[in-house]
């Protein structure tokens, strides 16, 4: 093992329905059923991750915020799912106000990264912190946390563009706050084979990002799109629909990654 006793993952992207949201559910999902202990907090007001989990709203009583602010702990706001060894510290309408409450805060960037240092939270083998589609002070807390950072990126027609402008904030982000913030990987969602523009935007993003880019492609699939609403992960709604095939794979590679690197 590391020094480090477990792996923070930011999973972000500036642009939205790029199939983030889904990702962190079912790689955390997929860590969890191999027997990781694995915990997401979800940093977007809209809290989608949590009711994709089956989180009711009723049930939010702590939240990202109330960590954030520094009211409480990880632990205390963290809550356990259906699916064993995988918590979330869930999401609520109050995070809209964070950045305007703190932002003469000295620390207010890392307000994560020191309630992530304490101990109780350490005892999650993986954290993955799922973002707003927007890069703000909630953004910036979940990527100064981070040991690396996971980009889902969908296969169309500006998905460079978008990817450009990420690469250019997280280098931004290492300048500033996050020095030893790397890219975990770039994993390709949406991907429809028969569309040869999608073929052509894999192609591409490959050439330009190389072994950066996970092997694994997140297909279109109906399945994936209907699981959160019956508040469940895909591999969990439908574990043989192709969506939830892929998310295992792109699980196994995760975890070869973060072998290799502990290895390096």
């Amino acid at each position: 093992m590391s020094l480090e006793k477990n792996r923070i993952i930011t999973i972000a992207n500036q642009k939205g329905g790029v199939g983030k949201t889904t990702t962190a559910i079912n790689l955390a999902t997929a860590l969890a059923a191999i027997g990781e202990r694995v915990l997401i907090v979800d940093l977007d007001p809209q809290g989608n991750a949590s009711t994709g989990l089956g989180i009711d709203r009723r049930d939010r009583k702590l939240s990202s915020y109330d960590v954030l602010v520094g009211d409480h702990s990880i632990t205390e706001a963290a809550l356990a799912t259906s699916v064993p060894n995988l918590s979330i510290v869930p999401s609520t309408m109050d995070l809209l106000g964070f950045e305007m409450e703190i932002s003469q805060e000295a620390d207010r960037v890392f307000r994560l990264k020191n309630a992530l240092a304490l101990d109780d939270a350490r005892e999650y083998s993986y954290v993955l912190l799922d973002c707003p589609p927007s890069f703000n002070l909630l953004t910036m807390n979940a990527m100064a946390a981070a040991h690396s950072i996971l980009v889902p990126l969908q296969c169309e027609f500006f998905a460079l563009e978008g990817l450009s402008q990420l690469l250019e904030t997280i280098n931004q982000v290492r300048q500033s706050v996050n020095p030893t913030l790397d890219i975990q990987g770039i994993v390709l969602t949406m991907f429809d084979s028969r569309n040869n523009l999608a073929q052509q935007v894999v192609s591409d993003v490959r050439e330009h990002l190389g072994e950066k880019v996970y092997t694994t492609l997140i297909p279109r699939n109906v399945r994936v799109s209907e699981a959160p609403s019956y508040g469940k992960p895909a591999i969990l709604y439908d574990l043989k629909c192709a969506g939830s095939q892929a998310y295992l794979q792109l699980a196994s590679e995760v975890i070869q990654r973060e072998r290799q690197r502990k290895a390096a």
